[in-house]
C-alpha cells in the first residue's frame, strides 16, 4: 500500500523552508529527512511515524508507540490513520520530529 498522498502533501508543505529537506520512499511510506535523519513520515497505512525523544514514551496525546515486527520502536510514535488531523495538530506532531532531528549532528 502507498502512503496518503494528501498527509504526505500536508507535511511537505509545514516542511518546504527547512533546509536540508529530501524525501525518500520506504516500505510504502513516504520518509521526510532533514540533514539525513528521518523526522516524519507519511506510512503506508495512511497515518504518520513521528520521531521523537526515545526516553519520551508519550510526546503528545495523539501518539501511539509505533509497533513493527510485535514489538515497539523506540523513539517512533505513530498518529492512528482514522484521526482527522487538523492543520495545527499536525503541525504540532511534525515540531516534534523536526524538534528531536535537529539536535542531532548532520549525516555525511
Amino acid at each position: 500500500m502507498a502512503h496518503d498522498e494528501e498527509i504526505a502533501d500536508r507535511v511537505r508543505a509545514l516542511l518546504a523552508d527547512e533546509p536540508g529537506l529530501t524525501e525518500r520512499r520506504m516500505f510504502g511510506g513516504l520518509g521526510f529527512m532533514l540533514d539525513g535523519h528521518m523526522a516524519v513520515a507519511a506510512d503506508s497505512k495512511g497515518g504518520l511515524m513521528v520521531r521523537h525523544d526515545p526516553a519520551d514514551d508519550s510526546p503528545d496525546p495523539l501518539l501511539a508507540p509505533t509497533v513493527m515486527r510485535g514489538g515497539p520502536i523506540r523513539g517512533w510514535s505513530d498518529i492512528d490513520p482514522e484521526v482527522a488531523l487538523g492543520d495545527d495538530e499536525l503541525a504540532r506532531l511534525v515540531r516534534i520530529g523536526v524538534g528531536y532531528v535537529r539536535g542531532l549532528p548532520p549525516k555525511g
